[in-house]
Protein backbone atom coordinates (compact mmCIF):
# COMPACT_ATOMS: atom_id res chain seq x y z
CA UNK A 1 0.00 0.00 0.00
CA UNK A 2 1.39 3.45 -0.85
CA UNK A 3 2.28 5.87 1.94
CA UNK A 4 -0.23 8.48 0.71
CA UNK A 5 -3.07 5.95 0.61
CA UNK A 6 -2.27 4.72 4.13
CA UNK A 7 -2.23 8.24 5.56
CA UNK A 8 -5.36 9.24 3.63
CA UNK A 9 -7.24 6.21 4.93
CA UNK A 10 -5.96 6.79 8.47
CA UNK A 11 -7.48 10.28 8.31
CA UNK A 12 -10.73 8.82 6.92
CA UNK A 13 -10.55 10.73 3.63
CA UNK A 14 -11.59 9.58 0.18
CA UNK A 15 -9.47 10.49 -2.82
CA UNK A 16 -12.13 13.03 -3.78
CA UNK A 17 -12.13 14.65 -0.33
CA UNK A 18 -8.32 14.85 -0.32
CA UNK A 19 -8.45 16.34 -3.80
CA UNK A 20 -10.94 18.98 -2.71
CA UNK A 21 -9.00 19.92 0.42
CA UNK A 22 -5.56 19.96 -1.22
CA UNK A 23 -6.61 21.37 -4.62
CA UNK A 24 -4.74 18.47 -6.27
CA UNK A 25 -6.61 16.53 -8.94
CA UNK A 26 -8.02 13.10 -8.14
CA UNK A 27 -6.03 11.69 -11.06
CA UNK A 28 -2.76 13.00 -9.57
CA UNK A 29 -3.65 11.48 -6.20
CA UNK A 30 -4.38 8.15 -7.94
CA UNK A 31 -1.00 8.29 -9.70
CA UNK A 32 0.82 8.95 -6.43
CA UNK A 33 -1.03 6.10 -4.73
CA UNK A 34 0.01 3.87 -7.65
CA UNK A 35 3.67 4.59 -7.03
CA UNK A 36 4.53 7.95 -8.62
CA UNK A 37 6.54 10.07 -6.20
CA UNK A 38 5.03 13.52 -5.46
CA UNK A 39 7.22 16.57 -6.03
CA UNK A 40 7.21 20.32 -5.56
CA UNK A 41 3.83 21.99 -5.10
CA UNK A 42 1.97 18.67 -5.08
CA UNK A 43 4.15 17.31 -2.27
CA UNK A 44 3.79 20.52 -0.21
CA UNK A 45 0.02 20.74 -0.72
CA UNK A 46 -0.60 17.11 0.24
CA UNK A 47 1.68 17.28 3.30
CA UNK A 48 0.03 20.50 4.47
CA UNK A 49 -3.48 19.13 3.94
CA UNK A 50 -2.68 15.88 5.77
CA UNK A 51 -0.75 17.77 8.48
CA UNK A 52 2.39 15.67 8.10
CA UNK A 53 6.02 16.26 7.15
CA UNK A 54 6.75 16.23 3.41
CA UNK A 55 9.38 13.54 3.94
CA UNK A 56 6.65 11.21 5.28
CA UNK A 57 5.16 10.97 1.80
CA UNK A 58 8.51 10.03 0.31
CA UNK A 59 9.51 7.22 2.69
CA UNK A 60 8.83 3.58 2.07
CA UNK A 61 6.94 2.39 5.14
CA UNK A 62 4.68 -0.45 6.13
CA UNK A 63 1.71 0.53 8.27
CA UNK A 64 -0.54 -1.80 10.20
CA UNK A 65 -3.83 -0.43 11.54
CA UNK A 66 -5.57 -2.01 14.53
CA UNK A 67 -8.99 -0.86 15.77
CA UNK A 68 -8.18 2.85 15.26
CA UNK A 69 -6.40 2.73 18.61
CA UNK A 70 -3.01 1.40 17.78
CA UNK A 71 -0.89 2.31 14.77
CA UNK A 72 2.40 0.62 14.14
CA UNK A 73 4.79 2.29 11.73
CA UNK A 74 7.88 0.41 10.69
CA UNK A 75 10.57 2.47 8.99
CA UNK A 76 14.20 1.81 8.34
CA UNK A 77 15.06 4.16 11.24
CA UNK A 78 12.88 2.96 14.16
CA UNK A 79 9.71 1.17 15.09
CA UNK A 80 6.98 3.22 16.80
CA UNK A 81 3.74 1.93 18.28
CA UNK A 82 1.18 4.41 19.54
CA UNK A 83 -1.74 3.30 21.68
CA UNK A 84 -3.78 6.49 21.86
CA UNK A 85 -5.85 5.45 24.87
CA UNK A 86 -2.64 4.86 26.85
CA UNK A 87 -1.19 8.15 25.58
CA UNK A 88 -4.31 9.94 26.87
CA UNK A 89 -3.84 8.26 30.25
CA UNK A 90 -0.17 9.32 30.33
CA UNK A 91 -1.21 12.89 29.51
CA UNK A 92 -3.94 12.89 32.18
CA UNK A 93 -1.51 11.54 34.80
CA UNK A 94 0.00 15.03 34.99
CA UNK A 95 -3.30 16.26 36.46
CA UNK A 96 -2.73 14.27 39.65
CA UNK A 97 0.28 16.40 40.53
CA UNK A 98 -0.59 19.73 38.94
CA UNK A 99 0.16 21.56 42.21
CA UNK A 100 3.44 19.68 42.79
CA UNK A 101 5.38 20.58 39.63
CA UNK A 102 8.25 18.04 39.71
CA UNK A 103 5.76 15.17 40.06
CA UNK A 104 3.73 16.35 37.06
CA UNK A 105 6.78 15.35 35.01
CA UNK A 106 7.66 12.18 36.92
CA UNK A 107 4.21 10.53 36.70
CA UNK A 108 3.93 10.61 32.86
CA UNK A 109 7.65 9.79 32.54
CA UNK A 110 7.27 6.61 34.61
CA UNK A 111 4.05 5.65 32.81
CA UNK A 112 5.80 6.12 29.46
CA UNK A 113 8.25 3.34 30.40
CA UNK A 114 5.79 1.12 32.26
CA UNK A 115 3.25 1.21 29.41
CA UNK A 116 5.99 0.90 26.75
CA UNK A 117 4.91 4.08 24.95
CA UNK A 118 8.27 5.66 24.13
CA UNK A 119 7.05 7.55 21.08
CA UNK A 120 7.14 11.12 19.84
CA UNK A 121 3.71 11.93 21.28
CA UNK A 122 4.53 10.90 24.86
CA UNK A 123 7.94 12.58 24.66
CA UNK A 124 6.22 15.78 23.55
CA UNK A 125 3.73 15.52 26.45
CA UNK A 126 6.59 15.20 28.96
CA UNK A 127 8.57 17.98 27.25
CA UNK A 128 5.56 20.27 27.51
CA UNK A 129 5.23 19.54 31.24
CA UNK A 130 8.97 20.17 31.71
CA UNK A 131 8.66 23.51 29.91
CA UNK A 132 5.60 24.49 31.95
CA UNK A 133 7.40 23.49 35.17
CA UNK A 134 10.32 25.75 34.23
CA UNK A 135 8.15 28.73 33.19
CA UNK A 136 5.57 28.63 36.03
CA UNK A 137 8.00 29.66 38.83
CA UNK A 138 9.40 32.45 36.66
CA UNK A 139 5.91 33.86 36.11
CA UNK A 140 5.18 33.50 39.83
CA UNK A 141 8.38 35.31 40.86
CA UNK A 142 7.65 38.13 38.43
CA UNK A 143 4.18 38.38 39.99
CA UNK A 144 5.70 38.64 43.47
CA UNK A 145 8.12 41.38 42.36
CA UNK A 146 5.18 43.44 41.10
CA UNK A 147 4.05 43.72 44.77
CA UNK A 148 0.35 43.85 43.97
CA UNK A 149 -0.72 42.23 47.22
CA UNK A 150 -1.45 38.82 48.69
CA UNK A 151 -4.73 38.50 46.80
CA UNK A 152 -2.96 38.97 43.47
CA UNK A 153 -0.34 36.37 44.43
CA UNK A 154 -3.05 33.86 45.33
CA UNK A 155 -4.94 34.53 42.09
CA UNK A 156 -1.69 34.21 40.12
CA UNK A 157 -0.94 30.83 41.73
CA UNK A 158 -4.43 29.60 40.87
CA UNK A 159 -4.15 30.87 37.28
CA UNK A 160 -0.78 29.18 36.82
CA UNK A 161 -2.19 25.83 38.03
CA UNK A 162 -5.36 26.25 35.94
CA UNK A 163 -3.30 27.01 32.84
CA UNK A 164 -1.64 23.61 33.17
CA UNK A 165 -4.98 21.88 33.81
CA UNK A 166 -6.43 23.53 30.70
CA UNK A 167 -3.39 22.57 28.62
CA UNK A 168 -3.60 18.92 29.74
CA UNK A 169 -7.36 18.65 29.13
CA UNK A 170 -7.16 20.37 25.73
CA UNK A 171 -4.37 18.04 24.62
CA UNK A 172 -6.38 15.03 25.79
CA UNK A 173 -9.36 16.16 23.72
CA UNK A 174 -7.12 16.68 20.67
CA UNK A 175 -5.53 13.22 21.08
CA UNK A 176 -9.02 11.77 21.20
CA UNK A 177 -10.23 13.65 18.10
CA UNK A 178 -7.20 14.08 15.85
CA UNK A 179 -4.55 11.81 17.38
CA UNK A 180 -2.15 14.72 17.93
CA UNK A 181 -1.45 17.42 20.50
CA UNK A 182 -3.05 20.86 20.46
CA UNK A 183 -0.35 22.44 22.63
CA UNK A 184 3.11 21.28 21.67
CA UNK A 185 6.65 22.59 21.52
CA UNK A 186 8.68 23.00 18.36
CA UNK A 187 11.47 21.13 20.13
CA UNK A 188 11.77 18.01 22.27
CA UNK A 189 13.39 18.05 25.73
CA UNK A 190 13.84 14.27 25.92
Amino acid sequence: MSRLKAIREQKNLTQEELSEKSKISVRTIQRIESGTEPKGHTLRALAQTLEIEESSLLQEENIIFREDIEIKTETTEESETINYSVVKMINLSSLLFVVVPPLNILAPFLLMFIMKQRNSLTKQIISLQMFWTAIAPIVFIIGIFLKLGKEFTLILMILIALSNVFMILRNTAEIDRKKKLYFKLKFNML
